[in-house]
């Protein structure tokens, strides 16, 4: 073969390669919200098989180059190799793929530009030493193309966010409510929405656009003069995110769901967590409102620094302003009784969970807040729509499933294992296990295993590494071995459900891991 050919295949090889690598790494920099901090955690995970594989494959190519010499030999191995990577790649399916927003498109024009200057500077070296740099390089590049494209997006995120800003400030009428909690935000959204939407004319932060560019992208192309009410939701996952969203918007009413431990990752410790949220409230202008849910130990034992109006709601508090009394949880919905003003309202509803009763309280309090008659309030939580991914009930395929699926969480975690008891016939839980949790997450997911240990009949754990402590959690409790199986992905969980399970048992999906914490 001539080293023309050869120089020719290895070109075909790796530049195949580094297409497959870049857009592997540009996906999970994206996943990683354009972090490098984030995007660093997951190319250095040791769970990261793709980066692995790819390091494993150069160690050996450069092995055989130096050692044995034989082009031939190499370019086999090559060729095989990129053969496998892409179809694999051809065959995976993503729980979400890469977005081609304006802002990928630009780093991709970036990452091009490098790659044509590592090969050109590169040229001089040896085909195979050169194409086994592009692959390493093609993970490796993020990093250069991030810090060059940092300046051009700051500016860009800055215009739109000041026109977001000014929208905000020049629409006096326009009341704002700002929601923040470790969980239950989204839930609670939609919630007051569904609630107060028959009175008011309402936006609210669609899917979990909680952050500043999500809620410029709300402010800019969905608020029109026609909206009453704008209802966000406030993410964080460091300290000073509630206070950068708080000086954005500037919401007359602010509600805090829960706090717990979510994002200790980047929290570092419980203070900062409890500190961070509560800004939601000492924030809020003197002749605003804050919701607070008293059942929460942070939030009931935290001194607020703000004199304006708190009004609180609980379950178990009974010293809270709303509480909820005569609970009575079915398989079809729940059913409670709040006393307002020495009168007493019952109220029915077709959402699951303890938590979603708290979220509900909140709801009402806005709603009495906003002029809105109790005999409209019942009505409307009694039509209050099931929340996507949040304890929703649902038949898919002839199979009953609870998809709670969106973003676990130690408290709501529990309460989903609690609803599955209600359920009849055979109960299965479907996890993949809690992330995000710092060092207490082996912790916290033996502690869900234990928990799961009489509230299942099944469990199907998604990572055999991701759910070790889930799965020592349960064998520690008593749970038999032989009723936990382990598959390696999602799609691997569901073909064993419809062909094994039956239709009359029902199943939980508790979490559902982003394709960073997968690869």
């Amino acid at each position: 073969m001539s080293d023309f050919l050869i120089v020719l295949l290895y070109l075909a090889v790796y530049l195949s390669l580094s297409f497959v690598y870049c857009k592997l790494a540009l996906q999970m920099f994206q996943q990683n919200r354009y972090e490098l901090y984030r995007y660093s955690k997951w190319l250095f995970n040791k769970r990261n098989i793709a980066f692995s594989y790819a390091l494993i494959y150069c160690i050996v190519i450069l092995t055989i180059g130096t050692i044995f010499k034989n082009r031939i030999v190499t370019m086999f191995l090559s060729v095989a190799f990129a053969i496998f990577v892409i179809y694999k790649e051809d065959r995976k399916v993503y729980v979400k793929d890469l977005v081609l927003t304006a802002r990928v498109k630009r780093q991709i024009v970036v990452l091009v530009i490098l790659m044509i200057i590592f090969i050109l500077l590169g040229r001089i070296l040896p085909a195979d030493i050169l194409g086994v740099l592009c692959i390493i390089m093609s993970y490796l590049m993020i990093y250069p193309m991030a810090l060059i494209t940092y300046p051009i997006e700051e500016v860009i995120k800055k215009r739109y966010e000041n026109e977001a800003r000014q929208i905000l400030e020049d629409d006096k009428d326009l009341l704002k409510i700002g929601i923040t909690g470790s969980y239950g935000k989204t839930s609670t959204k939609n919630i007051i929405n569904d609630i107060i939407a028959d009175e008011k004319y309402t936006l609210i932060t669609p899917a979990s656009y909680n952050t500043p560019m999500g809620i410029t992208r709300t402010v800019r192309e969905m608020l029109k003069p026609i909206h009453e009410v704008f209802v966000c939701e406030m993410g964080a996952d460091k300290v000073g995110d509630i206070t950068y969203l708080m000086d954005f918007v500037k919401p007359k009413y602010g509600v805090v769901t829960s706090i717990g431990p979510q994002h200790l990752n980047t929290f570092r410790n419980m203070d900062n967590i409890i500190r961070e949220k509560m800004m939601e409230i000492e924030k809020l202008p003197q002749d605003g409102v804050g919701f607070i849910n008293l059942d929460n130990e942070y939030i009931a034992s935290y001194k607020i620094r703000n004199n304006c109006r708190i009004v609180s709601v609980a379950i178990e508090n009974k010293e809270a302003d709303l509480v909820a009394e005569n609970i009575v949880f079915t398989k079809d919905g729940s059913k409670f009784s709040v006393k307002i003003e020495g009168k007493t309202y019952k109220f029915t509803t077709s959402l699951l969970g303890k938590h979603n009763i708290t979220n509900i309280l909140i709801g009402i309090a806005i709603a009495r807040e906003l002029g809105i008659d109790m005999k409209n309030i019942v009505k409307n939580v009694k039509n209050i729509t099931q929340v996507e991914h949040r304890l929703e009930v649902k038949k898919i395929n002839g199979f009953t499933f609870i998809d709670d699926a969106f973003n676990s969480n130690p408290v709501g975690s529990k309460m989903a294992l609690d609803v599955l008891t209600m359920m009849p016939s055979r109960r299965v839980v479907v996890t993949p296990g809690m992330i995000d949790l710092g060092a207490k997450e082996d912790e916290i997911n033996k502690s869900f295993g234990a928990y799961m240990a009489d509230k299942a009949d099944l469990v199907i754990l998604v990572g055999e590494k991701q759910t070790a402590a889930i799965r020592q959690g349960l064998i520690e409790e008593g749970f038999p071995e032989e009723e936990i199986i382990v598959f390696k992905n999602v799609r691997e969980a569901f073909g064993y459900i419809y062909q094994n399970l039956s239709p009359k048992d029902t199943i939980l999906l508790e979490n559902d891991l982003p394709d960073a914490f997968n690869v």
